[in-house]
């Protein structure tokens, strides 16, 4: 069977992340006969460069004709005098809005090797498995009214939190029946203390738990979400909430586990056409020293292969080559804590490499 794939490397260490995940790929498809068809595309400040804006058209059309889109990461601090609807990031709200990427699902896994690399106690962090699902295109990042404008004789800034009862339904139901697959345990979180969104947010998630029984639903306020995610994280399972929350909580999940290099994400739509791409920026200071570490793009890929194209085995063989290597003792500078004379200190490109061989051998 043929997988069409969007390969939309970005900037700064974009090309290099996508290069290893792509290293794997072809592995899988050596071993097992898989076929790949790759398609690259401009995104971000790349493509500023090229046609002056961030997202072309060519491709949204690229993105749409794949089954899949395999994203590095996108941004340069030189794009940061550019007006705000030619920064590189809009590139991401645009592509999510064009291909209805509604669910962000961000796996935060701690790996017993990499215990060590957390700046928790290993007592706290061994075991976590949570499943953060962030809503994706509401918000304030999609909210209108929205600028900056003058206010009596002041400038001022706004931005519109704003929620459509639809909107959270669907995220919802993404959320009970991604915990019906693990341990039937959904924890929503908001401010409803505060926000009306948030109210109607709590409201409607609670309605929709009705549909699934067998799910336990508990809500918290994202301040002591923010509390909870460290000082005891495995009371979590599923953790569903909004698009700036889950932003936020996302970023500070991936510490658990020592290191964004580490998580990957899955943009979903109403069908399985999905975007897919590490939950780290571009870190323009680290293009070309090959010492980023491109776990998080490879475990990406896993999640392509499980929520796009259906294939759990392929998808459970890199995470077993990722599992295997890092048993191994192999380590890149970002997860190289610890007892370090029973590590091997390897690149960007070694770890792809050592993943690869691993999935031919295994």
């Amino acid at each position: 069977m043929m997988y069409k794939i969007a390969l939309l490397e970005g900037d700064g260490i974009g090309p290099a992340v996508i290069d290893e995940g792509v290293k794997v790929l072809n592995a899988l498809e050596k071993k097992f006969g898989y076929k790949f068809e790759y398609e690259r595309a401009l995104i971000g400040g790349c493509a500023y460069d090229d046609c002056g804006k961030p997202l072309p058209e060519s491709t949204i059309s690229i993105a749409k004709d794949a089954d899949a889109v395999y994203l590095g990461a996108v941004g340069d601090w030189k794009y940061d005098t550019l007006p705000a609807e030619l920064r590189p990031e809009k590139a991401l709200l645009g592509i999510r809005k064009a291909l209805n990427l509604f669910a962000n699902l961000r796996p935060a896994i701690v790996f017993d090797e990499l215990l060590d690399a957390s700046t928790l106690k290993p007592e706290v962090v061994k075991g976590v498995d949570i499943m953060m699902i962030r809503e994706l295109t509401g918000d304030v990042y999609f909210g209108q009214p929205r600028g900056i404008e003058t206010i009596n004789g002041e400038r001022a800034g706004f931005n519109n939190m704003i929620y459509f009862e639809k909107e959270i339904e669907r995220i919802a139901h993404v959320a009970f029946q991604t915990a019906m697959k693990r341990k039937k345990k959904v924890c929503s979180v908001d401010k409803a203390n505060v926000l009306d969104s948030s109210r109607l947010w709590r409201e409607v998630v609670t309605n929709v738990s009705n549909q699934y029984p067998d799910v336990e639903l508990s809500h918290m306020y994202v301040d002591n979400a923010a509390m909870q995610l460290i000082r005891n994280p495995k009371q979590f399972d599923v953790i569903v909430t909004g698009n700036i929350f889950g932003d936020i909580l996302s970023d500070e999940a991936s510490m658990l586990s020592g290191s964004l290099g580490m998580l990957a994400s899955a943009s979903l739509s109403n069908n399985t056409k999905g975007m897919y791409e590490p939950i780290h920026g571009s870190a323009p200071d680290l293009k070309g020293k090959n010492i980023v570490n491109p776990i998080a793009t490879i475990l990406s890929a896993a999640l392509m292969l499980r929520y796009s194209f259906g294939n759990d085995f392929a998808a459970s063989q890199i995470e077993n080559a990722v599992k295997s290597v890092l048993k191994k003792g192999y380590r890149t500078p970002d997860i190289n804590y610890g007892d370090t004379s029973k590590t091997s200190l390897v690149g960007t490109t070694g770890m792809g490499d050592l993943i690869s061989n691993e999935i031919l051998s295994l």
